[in-house]
C-alpha cells in the first residue's frame, strides 16, 4: 500500500550501543552494529537522518545519548514521521524505565515504528505485546547476570578469595586465580607496619621510608599517597582477613603480619585520633621564669572575675 496524500515517509534515528559490562558475547561491537544496520537501512530502503552512538551501560535509566535522542523524538525536533533503526531491543533498553518510555512514544505515536533487523515488530497490539515482552526479556538477562556475579563473589570469598584486585604488597597470580606475595615488595609492607607500630613515625614518615624501599605507585610510579598508607596500615587482608560489607572471611592467602602487630598498629591509630585537649589561651607575665625568694617555689598567677 502507498503513501496517502498528507503522510510523509518514515525517517530513521540510527542507534547502537555496547557497554564493557555486557558479557554476552553474542552481542556486535559498536562498528559490527553500524555495518549490519547501514547494509539493513540499504536494503529495506530506510533513510537514515541522524546516528547516535554510545559506550554505556543500559541496566539503569540516565543514558545520555539515549535521552538526547528520546527528548528530540519528544520535542519534535523533525516535523517528519520518526522511527528508530537498532540491531536489538536490548540496545534501547536493559530496564523498565527506558523500555516504557519508549512504548509510550510508540503509544502516543511520537516513534512512528521500531526497525531490527534481528527481531521483528509492528505498531500494533501484537507487535508492542512482543516488544514488551523483549524488553522484558532484556531486563531478566541483566538481573540474572547481577546475581550471578554476586553469587559467583560470596562462593570466593567463602573460599578465602579476594574477588578483586590484590593490595599493595600481593599479586593476583592470574593463573590459577589466586593471591600470591610480591616478592619484591611485601618486606617493604611490613616495614611500614613496624615502624608505625612504634608509635614514632607519622603517615610522612611512612612515605619517605616506602621511597626508600622502592615501594611506589605501580601505575605513576610515584610516591604512595598519605591516604593509600593509611588505608593499608587498617586492612586485615594483610594478617589474613578479607572483610566485606561488615563480615569478615578467613582468607586462603599467606599473611604479611601478625594479628598481634596489626592490633598494635590499631592502638596507635587510636590514640592518634583522639581530641587533643585545648590549651589554655590565658598567659601570664613572669609565670615560669622568676621564683619565690623565701621558699623557691615557681610564681604561678590566676584569673578571678570581680563581683560588684
Amino acid at each position: 500500500m502507498g503513501l496517502s496524500l498528507n503522510q510523509k515517509p518514515m525517517k530513521y534515528y540510527l542507534y547502537a550501543r555496547k557497554s564493557t559490562d555486557e558479557d554476552d558475547r553474542q552481542v556486535l561491537s559498536i562498528e559490527g552494529q553500524m555495518t549490519e544496520l547501514r547494509e539493513f537501512a540499504v536494503k529495506e530502503k530506510l533513510e537514515v537522518i541522524d546516528e547516535f552512538i554510545e559506550s554505556k551501560t543500559a541496566k539503569v535509566p540516565g543514558r545520555p545519548i539515549f535521552n538526547k535522542m528520546i527528548e528530540k523524538i519528544e520535542l519534535g525536533g523533525h516535523s517528519d514521521n520518526v522511527g528508530i533503526l537498532a540491531w536489538h531491543p536490548d540496545r534501547l533498553a536493559r530496564n523498565s524505565v527506558d523500555g516504557g518510555k519508549i512504548i509510550y512514544l510508540v503509544d502516543e505515536a511520537k516513534i512512528g515504528t521500531l526497525k531490527f533487523p534481528t527481531f521483528w515488530f509492528d505498531s500494533t497490539p501484537q507487535g508492542k505485546f512482543m516488544l514488551n515482552i523483549a524488553f522484558g526479556q532484556s531486563k531478566y538477562y541483566i538481573d540474572n547476570l547481577s546475581e550471578n556475579i554476586k553469587r559467583g563473589i560470596r562462593q570466593k570469598l567463602r573460599r578465602g578469595e579476594l574477588p578483586g584486585l590484590a593490595p599493595v604488597g600481593y599479586l593476583n597470580e592470574l593463573r590459577h586465580h589466586t593471591i600470591v606475595k610480591d616478592p619484591e615488595r611485601w618486606k617493604a609492607v611490613r616495614a611500614l607496619f613496624e615502624a608505625y607500630a612504634t608509635g614514632d613515625s607519622t603517615l610522612e614518615n611512612l612515605q619517605k621510608l616506602s621511597l626508600s624501599l622502592g615501594l611506589v605507585s605501580r601505575r605513576t610510579n610515584d610516591a604512595l599517597v598519605l591516604s593509600r598508607i593509611e588505608g593499608m596500615l587498617q586492612n586485615p587482608f594483610y594478617y589474613g582477613v578479607i572483610t566485606r560489607k561488615g563480615e569478615a572471611y578467613q582468607g586462603s592467602h599467606e599473611p604479611i603480619i601478625s594479628k598481634q602487630l596489626f592490633d598494635k598498629v590499631q592502638r596507635v591509630i587510636e590514640q592518634r585520633s583522639k581530641p587533643q585537649k585545648a590549651k589554655d589561651n590565658n598567659s601570664f607575665a613572669f609565670c615560669g621564669i622568676f621564683k619565690c625568694g623565701e621558699c623557691g617555689r615557681a610564681i604561678t598567677a590566676e584569673k578571678k572575675i570581680k563581683k560588684s
